[in-house]
Formats: C-alpha cells, sequence, structure tokens
C-alpha cells in the first residue's frame, strides 16, 4: 500500500512539475468553454439589412423603425431600386433586404393586404433562416397592434421571402467552403509544424545547419511537399463537391486556384513560425490543435455567424486567416464574385502571409545563432 501511495505522489508530483500537462488539463476546458459558450449562438445581433422602400407611407416608416430599434438588426442602406439589391449582397455586409410594394398603406386600408418581400442572403443558409424569421415576427406583432388599434380590420401583411445565391438552402452549400479552410488550415500548418519540430527531435536539424543551405532553402525545402498535397486536396474536394454533392461553383477556377494558393501560403508560413518556436512535437501539435482548430471551426464563420458572437471574440476573429479565406471562397463559389469584390479579404490573407514568413524567418535566425 506505501508501495502505491509513493506511485500516484510520483505521478501527482510529475504532472504538477510538468507545465505543458498542466495548460492542457486546466487551460483546455477553460478555452473550449470559452469559445462553445460564446461562440455557439441560435440568435442573431446587428445583422445587417437594407430597406427598398416604394411606398414611403407612414405604415412603411413605422415597420423600417419598428426593425431599427430591434437589438437584432440594423439598417444601413436605403435602396432606390431592384438594381441595386444584387451589387449590396455582392458586397457581403448586407444580410437582407425588406422591399415594401408601392401604395403599401392604401391596399392594407382598402384590401387589408399587403406584400412585403424579404431578399436575404442564402450562402449562410441559417442565418439566413434566422434573418428573415426575426424580420416576420417583426412584422407580425405590427400587424397585431393594428388589429388592437382596430386601424385596419384583421390587416394581413403577407412577407414573400426570397433565397439568393442558394434559394433551396442546402446545408452543404454552407459547409463545404468551411471544409476547404479547415482542412488546407489543418494539413499545411499543422503538419508543417509537426514535421520541422520532428527534425530537432531526431537531431537532424544539426546536419542540416552545417550543410550550405541557407535558412530559407530549409523552410522552402520542408514545406513545399505540403504546398503541393494542399493543392491536389483542393482539387479533390472541388471534385468531390461537384459531382457527389453537387454544390454550385459560379465564379473563376482560375481565381479559386490563386486564393486558394494565397491561403495555402499563409497556413504553411504559420505552420513555420509555430515550428520555430516550438521545442518538440508535443508542444507544436498542441498549440496547432489549440491555437489553430477550435478558432478555425468556431470562429472564422464556419458553423457559427461571427457577426452573432460577442464583440471580443469578434476582434480575435479578425486575426483568424480562415475567416477571410471562407468569406473568398464562399463569394467566388455561390456569389461568382472578382477580385473587386474580395479585395479587402485578400489584402489581409496577403499581409498576414507577409508577416508569418518574416517571423518565421527571423525567429528561425535566432534559433540557429
Amino acid at each position: 500500500m506505501n508501495s502505491f501511495r509513493g506511485f500516484v505522489t510520483k505521478e501527482f508530483k510529475q504532472i504538477y512539475r510538468d507545465k505543458r500537462t498542466l495548460v492542457v488539463l486546466f487551460g483546455m476546458p477553460v478555452i473550449m468553454m470559452v469559445l462553445f459558450g460564446f461562440a455557439i449562438r441560435n440568435e442573431i445581433d446587428d445583422a445587417q439589412i437594407g430597406i427598398l422602400d416604394f411606398s414611403k407611407d407612414e405604415v412603411t416608416r413605422t415597420i423600417t423603425q419598428k426593425l431599427e430599434a430591434s437589438k437584432s438588426f440594423q439598417v444601413r442602406a436605403y435602396l432606390e431600386n431592384y438594381d441595386e439589391v444584387e451589387g449590396l449582397f455582392r458586397q457581403g455586409d448586407i444580410k437582407e433586404i425588406v422591399v415594401f410594394e408601392p401604395g403599401f398603406q392604401e391596399k392594407l386600408v382598402r384590401k387589408n393586404v399587403a406584400d412585403i418581400q424579404i431578399i436575404t442572403d442564402a450562402t449562410d443558409p441559417n442565418l439566413a433562416n434566422l434573418v428573415q424569421s426575426y424580420t416576420s415576427n417583426v412584422v407580425r406583432d405590427y400587424v397585431q397592434i393594428l388589429n388592437r388599434e382596430a386601424q385596419v380590420q384583421q390587416a394581413g401583411i403577407q412577407p414573400q421571402v426570397r433565397m439568393m445565391y442558394n434559394p433551396e438552402l442546402r446545408s452543404v452549400n454552407l459547409f463545404v467552403p468551411g471544409l476547404i479552410a479547415v482542412i488546407l488550415m489543418l494539413v499545411s500548418a499543422l503538419m508543417t509544424s509537426i514535421s520541422i519540430t520532428r527534425e530537432k527531435e531526431m537531431g537532424n536539424m544539426e546536419i542540416l545547419l552545417v550543410s550550405p543551405l541557407k535558412p530559407y532553402h530549409i523552410i522552402i525545402g520542408k514545406v513545399l511537399p505540403y504546398m503541393v498535397l494542399s493543392v491536389v486536396n483542393v482539387i479533390t474536394i472541388l471534385v468531390l463537391a461537384e459531382f457527389v454533392f453537387h454544390v454550385p461553383f459560379e465564379g473563376s477556377y482560375l481565381f479559386f486556384f490563386l486564393e486558394a494558393g494565397l491561403f495555402i501560403m499563409t497556413a504553411l508560413a504559420l505552420g513555420v513560425f509555430i515550428s520555430s518556436a516550438s521545442n518538440n512535437q508535443q508542444t507544436a501539435m498542441m498549440v496547432s490543435l489549440a491555437g489553430l482548430l477550435l478558432p478555425t471551426v468556431l470562429l472564422s464563420g464556419f458553423i457559427f455567424p461571427v457577426a452573432s458572437m460577442p464583440l471580443p471574440l469578434q476582434w480575435i476573429s479578425h486575426i483568424i486567416p480562415a475567416k477571410w479565406f471562407l468569406i473568398i471562397v464562399r463569394d467566388i463559389m455561390l456569389k461568382g464574385s472578382d477580385l473587386m469584390l474580395v479585395w479587402k479579404e485578400t489584402l489581409v490573407l496577403l499581409v498576414m502571409t507577409l508577416g508569418f514568413i518574416g517571423l518565421s524567418l527571423k525567429k528561425f535566425k535566432v534559433r540557429l545563432q
């Protein structure tokens, strides 16, 4: 019994002395609770919408004011005609446009029925459903007020919903672009970081250091195979998406592969930076999984809309490369967007890539000295 007690005590001391084990045991549960607790949201906050009011009467202004007063919406655009709808959706910020037909109040008073058209961006079908449902609830609440006040006898306002870019609300159209980002991040960043730290543990790095190779030669040589494998993965995913899941592809394949190549470079540079800052494979894997996998899945907009998360998590999401690539992929595949519409996201990825490359080279040189 004393031997067993001593063995257990030794195990506790060993765990206590290993800081990395303590981080996994106590840090990971806290991180997962915070991320899952705040990122997984079934409600929406501050969704940006537009108003196309052909009537401009008292009733339409009142409904618009009620939408503005709701914490779920921010009215960011007032349109003059239908020609502006497509352009606003392609910019990516507006999630819904509410259209009031001409003579809205007059039809409501005379015929007791008027039509509202709700046009949503269905590239994210879950968010599109929530937005149109919230809008319909606001309209229904206003109709009940009208009926109670007896201003109109049994008033009826009929929302007509139109889902753009994904009219069938197929969830696979949401998940396939997200999977591209997640898979590329894991293959490129995780595998690269483990590969380089493996060389350190096996003692091969010392052999490379005395060779004529320069630091950037070593880095390029290590990441080049993973770059090729990542491109193969992209092609495989696209083939499966089109022929198995029938996900539409509206944009340019050349532009898509250029953007995918940029994201692969970002992920590879990030993996090299992680490996240069890690002493062994275990540390590299822990950092990659905790710092890349969870944020990529939860904070990139892959499953849950970023706009519905608390502000601190929205700020953190700005440094997640997958968030920007996910916007680009969805816009290219479902909207047929070109560089003029996703130049901001492309610029962010380019800056991140150059930054990670610079940090990796600097850290690598320091470790060589």
